[in-house]
């Protein structure tokens, strides 16, 4: 409980502290470091996966960490990306905020209703604070998909695989 406060409140300070910068980049230079920020992030979620399989759980936060905050960064030079807000959705999840994690996942669904990897993760959130019917709608929007992420889910609403993430 103290650590979902934690986290909160970090990002609560991380998001005010972005909102006073002054001025704005534009052109190509916002887009490339948008898009640097993204890449790193992106680096940096694999590297904490790792970890997290190695059983490194600390290792793995601080880097779910770093890669939040470059997120941020690149969510607000370019707002409105399905998949940035999916690892936004995926990182504050792992953190322990699940509660934030909802809402960029809801953000990316906004945009991009049938993003496969929001939809499952966004299910599996559901599985983990035991709403099994909103779990069971993300797993019917993945349905028609022909993908593992659909079995995945199905058997994790199952309780026959556990999540890995």
């Amino acid at each position: 409980m103290i650590r979902n406060t934690l986290i909160t409140f970090f990002l609560l300070i991380l998001l005010s502290a972005n909102s006073y910068s002054a001025g704005s980049s534009s052109g190509s230079d916002s887009n490339s470091t948008s898009a640097n920020h993204y890449s790193k992030a992106v680096k940096l979620v694999k590297a904490a996966k790792k970890y997290e399989n190695d059983g490194k759980v600390e290792k793995a936060n601080k880097r779910y960490m770093k890669a939040l905050k470059l997120l941020i960064k690149s969510n607000k030079s370019k707002p409105n990306k399905a998949d940035t807000l999916n690892y936004l959705g995926f990182t504050t999840r792992k953190l322990g905020d699940f509660e934030t994690g909802e809402k960029y996942y809801l953000q990316g669904l906004a945009i991009e209703p049938n993003h496969i990897g929001i939809n499952e993760y966004l299910g599996e959130l559901y599985v983990a604070t035991n709403r099994i019917d909103l779990a069971n709608e993300r797993l019917k929007i993945l349905e028609s998909c022909n993908c593992k992420e659909y079995d995945s889910l199905k058997q994790i609403i199952a309780g026959t695989k556990k999540s890995k993430y």
